[in-house]
């Protein structure tokens, strides 16, 4: 086996677990600086980020909702597809709600903020592990981990969101029955599938790093895709509302990072000695 193939003073520089645990504890500490800093900027804009951001998908003015309506023009030449106002409002019913809302809004605004940081910690902790030609390529995995991470955060906000807010929204029992939502069911929610589903994107990234250290191989999961689909179709019904529309649109992009996870699996599996040295 090739020397180049190894950072040599990584491999001289051993570390003992509790040196490990040291490192560990620092990139913790750093990813969570990162995200108090974030947060304070979220805090700052909370208000901003309430009215038009979180409560946007719950207006007939919605982006979504207006290339929506522009669909149905195109398609159908009426306004079959438009949106129209909800019928709810959104009230609180505890004094302290708002405040508390706010600081839930400047914590899970923090950890979207700072993500890209946290994944540059991320990748310093394993990086020792890693050959010396595989560190040339730390800015790519970066750059892309953080784009699937804001990919799926878009998906969550423009797509899930929407859908979802639109159906439960509009959903009536009974005619009796006023809709008046508190600020933490519509702050939880429209966070849970947002941030839910960019860390889900984070997919191929994941199954990167256990194929790399050989807990995870391409052929495993091929063996498991008929379980996967079924664990992907419960996890999609659980995080968006109980319609069929929904499960699917959720889950066709998971089940597309599955598919690349395979390849990617297939890609960076570990090589044992032998093989290295047939290839030299």
């Amino acid at each position: 086996m090739a020397l180049d193939q190894i950072d040599v003073d990584e491999y001289d520089a051993q570390m003992s677990f509790l040196e490990h645990l040291e490192a560990l504890r620092w990139h913790l500490v750093r990813s969570l600086a990162a995200t108090v800093v974030g947060g304070i900027i979220a805090f700052i804009y909370g208000s901003y980020i309430f009215d038009t951001i979180l409560l946007g998908p719950t207006r007939s003015s919605f982006w979504s909702f207006r290339k929506l309506c522009e669909l149905g023009q195109y398609l159908y030449d009426s306004d079959k597809l438009c949106v129209g106002e909800m019928d709810f409002v959104v009230k609180t019913v505890n004094i302290q709600e708002q405040f508390y809302q706010h600081f839930m809004i400047a914590a899970i605004g923090g950890v979207i903020i700072a993500m890209p940081y946290i994944l540059v910690e991320v990748y310093r902790f394993i990086k020792p592990a890693l050959r010396r030609t595989e560190k040339k390529y730390s800015g790519f995995v970066i750059g892309f981990a953080s784009l699937l991470f804001f990919t799926g955060i878009a998906f969550g906000y423009f797509i899930l969101t929407p859908i979802s807010v639109n159906f439960l929204g509009n959903y009536t029992l009974s005619e009796s029955i006023e809709k008046e939502f508190t600020v933490a069911s519509v702050v939880s929610f429209i966070t849970l599938l947002t941030l839910g589903a960019g860390i889900i994107f984070e997919l191929p990234i994941v199954v990167y790093f256990l194929a790399k250290i050989g807990i995870l191989t391409a052929d495993t999961m091929r063996k498991y895709r008929k379980v996967s689909l079924v664990v992907i179709l419960i996890i999609s019904a659980l995080v968006t509302p109980p319609d069929v529309t929904s499960q699917i649109i959720l889950s066709m992009p998971i089940l597309l990072l599955y598919e690349v996870g395979i390849i990617i699996a297939k890609r960076v599996a570990p090589k044992s000695i032998e093989e290295l040295d047939t290839t030299e």
